[in-house]
């Protein structure tokens, strides 16, 4: 019998769940859209702020993982339990949650017990702020060279860490925060929202 993948340590996961990094599919775009309204549908459109398509495959012509990656900013005042019952009944697997120092769950969709089904969802929770992800995304769509140089980066990385998520990730950190910060000089406060 198959084990839930509850039931797996991380490094089964892992060896399931492999870094795959393909060229960017024109149907990215198209999938999350219609995941957006998925999510509007099930949560509701008055508990949503805003919600954004995130990470490499946002951007045109990137290499990335065949995952689309969605930020979902909710107003600070929201039930978070009622919104991840809505979620799990809608099919995503919770696969953390923090309120300290600042909410953020982390949702997926799309992994199955033979590994990855056909669309792929990473959905990260967190209440309206000035988050770095579209900073960074936008940098990467406007700067073409800086988004060539990050796809080389990924690609090497892939094959150093290709059972290792942790590590994959934490070794691509030190470029994404170095053009965050480039994007934030360049864009300003573009995503703040000030309440009055």
């Amino acid at each position: 019998m198959e084990k839930e993948l509850s039931d797996m340590t991380l490094e089964e996961l892992w060896e399931l769940f492999p870094i795959i990094l393909e060229d960017h599919n024109a149907d990215y775009k198209k999938w999350y859209a219609e995941e957006k309204q998925n999510i509007e549908k099930t949560i509701g459109k008055e508990a949503i702020e805003r919600i954004s398509h995130i990470g490499s495959s946002a951007v045109t012509g990137l290499v990335s993982k065949p995952t689309i990656d969605i930020l979902l900013e909710i107003e600070s005042q929201t039930e978070i339990k009622k919104v991840e019952r809505l979620l799990i009944e809608a099919g995503w697997l919770l696969m953390s949650s923090m309120e300290t120092p600042h909410l953020n769950y982390v949702f997926n969709k799309g992994y199955t017990k033979k590994g990855f089904a056909e669309k792929v969802y990473h959905l990260h929770i967190r209440c309206l702020g000035d988050w770095s992800e579209p900073y960074f995304r936008d940098y990467l769509i406007d700067h073409e060279k800086v988004a060539k140089e990050y796809g080389k980066l990924k690609l090497k990385l892939g094959k150093t860490y290709k059972n290792d998520r942790s590590g994959y990730t934490n070794a691509k950190t030190e470029f994404v925060e170095y053009y965050t910060e480039k994007a934030r000089i360049e864009y300003g406060s573009k995503y703040k929202i000030d309440r009055i």
